[in-house]
């Protein structure tokens, strides 16, 4: 099939389920990763006729397009803070409201002393490698309680060459933090969406990403904030800070949580003014 005949062929299919600008980026995105062909070749060349391998390799991310799988799976990368991560159906996406707590957890370390970091939660490991690619002096541990999320993280690490710790555990099991030592600062883009949002949800969100990873019991939403609170009492330094991740509506009760335990706690809302991050200090 000559180029231009089947971009647009691509084009028609991703309109079927797709808003016609993001039906574009995405076959632009697809065509650029796995033929090496970007809009302008189309334009340039249109006639050209498509080599089969590569025809097949487009018919198969088409298909898995259309079944809704998200188009970080199908290419099997994302970019995060300006580095490429591999992602499968073991990790999460990452999100660009999380590029921003990071940045925030970046420029806090760059002006202090502080050099002791954890992650919970690491998922792609795409918090902490763009940490330390940024902050390289610190020491940062992450944990996860996902194998294949640990296995994935840490082949990012080697291939964005960092050094971080990686640990398989379990955050809400106690037992665990005898095995993490005291930090100055802990960041975290835990589960916090509610179950019963699970229905609303999109299905390329419900259908391919990792639950575990997602949701969170309707009757505990803060189960991992007090998990982390708890945690901090004897494993973050007495001048020690937290970095959270959260839900829009439940920012105010994860800053009173703090607050009520003698930290000083503030909301933060990201670029589209919702309240999606609580920024923690312990000063005793």
């Amino acid at each position: 099939m000559k180029l231009n005949e089947f971009y647009r062929h691509y084009l028609s299919k991703l309109g079927q389920i797709y808003v016609e600008n993001e039906a574009s980026n995405i076959t632009k995105m697809v065509f650029e990763s796995l033929a090496n062909i970007s809009r302008a070749d189309v334009i340039r060349n249109p006639e050209m006729e498509i080599e089969s391998e590569i025809f097949s390799s487009l018919n198969q991310a088409l298909e898995q397009l259309l079944n809704h799988q998200p188009i970080q799976y199908v290419l099997g990368e994302v970019w995060f803070y300006r580095l490429k991560f591999k992602v499968s159906e073991a990790v999460l996406i990452p999100r660009p409201e999380t590029e921003e707590l990071v940045e925030i957890a970046i420029e806090h370390l760059k002006k202090t002393k502080q050099k002791k970091v954890l992650d919970i939660g690491t998922g792609s490991g795409c918090i902490p490698i763009s940490i330390k690619k940024n902050v390289p002096e610190i020491n940062i541990t992450s944990v996860d309680l996902s194998n294949k999320a640990i296995e994935i993280a840490s082949e990012n690490a080697d291939n964005l060459q960092t050094k971080i710790n990686f640990k398989a555990l379990d955050f809400l099991d106690e037992n665990n933090w005898k095995n993490l030592d005291v930090f100055d600062v802990i960041i975290s883009n835990p589960p916090y969406i509610p179950d019963v949002e699970i229905q609303s949800m999109d299905k390329h969100v419900t259908a391919f990403e990792p639950h575990l990873a997602l949701f969170v019991p309707d009757e505990d939403p803060l189960i991992f904030y007090k998990a982390i609170l708890s945690f901090a009492q004897n494993h973050l330094d007495k001048n020690g800070n937290i970095f959270l991740e959260t839900h829009e509506n439940f920012a105010d009760d994860v800053c009173a949580l703090f607050k009520d335990a003698g930290y000083e706690a503030k909301v933060k809302n990201d670029l589209f003014d919702k309240p999606r991050m609580v920024l923690i200090s312990r000063f005793h």
